[in-house]
């Protein structure tokens, strides 16, 4: 008789010996437009708008030196609007980012960033250990982060970067 396989071990916890991929997970639909322009269609101003917002995070990110590995990643239980890499001096310091995006045009509705509830941070917790369980590549460091971007008229748009959101 021949014995069974052991079976397999437990996912490692969310913590600084996590498994990350420099590439979106296997089976992860990788949205190039946001969800709410797909289903909205692109001619609706707040899926514009949206759209407009993660390009200006986007640049922000590149100009700090950050590379962007995946914009929209989805999964079953809901989206990143984009996952990046911050480099530090070794790779052992580098630290992946899962980054929420939230946009305005004008300041009547308030700073974009007031949008991200208590639920969006445990829904994005989620998110990070779905990311997690499906990618082989090590990155000792993982954190949350919020970019709010506003747009008031043609003025170059306000950029804030909230680090460590949870």
């Amino acid at each position: 008789m021949t014995p069974e396989p052991p079976p397999d071990p437990a996912p490692a916890p969310l913590d600084a010996t996590a498994p990350w991929s420099l590439s979106p997970p296997a089976g992860a639909q990788l949205v190039t437009t946001p969800r709410g322009a797909a289903l909205r269609g692109r001619n609706d101003p707040r899926a514009r708008l949206g759209a407009w917002g993660e390009d200006v995070a986007v640049d922000h990110l590149r100009c700090l030196g950050w590379h962007v590995m995946a914009r929209n990643w989805a999964c079953e239980i809901g989206e990143i609007d984009i996952v990046a890499l911050e480099p530090g001096p070794t790779r052992a310091t580098e630290t992946l980012v899962l980054v929420e995006v939230k946009c305005r045009s004008g300041t009547g509705f308030g700073d974009p960033l007031e949008s991200i509830t208590v639920a969006k941070v445990r829904k994005l917790r989620s998110l990070a250990l779905a990311w997690l369980s499906a990618s082989p590549r090590w990155i000792p460091r993982i954190r949350l982060d919020a970019i709010g971007v506003q747009r008031i008229g043609g003025r170059p748009p306000v950029i804030t970067h909230v680090r460590g959101i949870s």
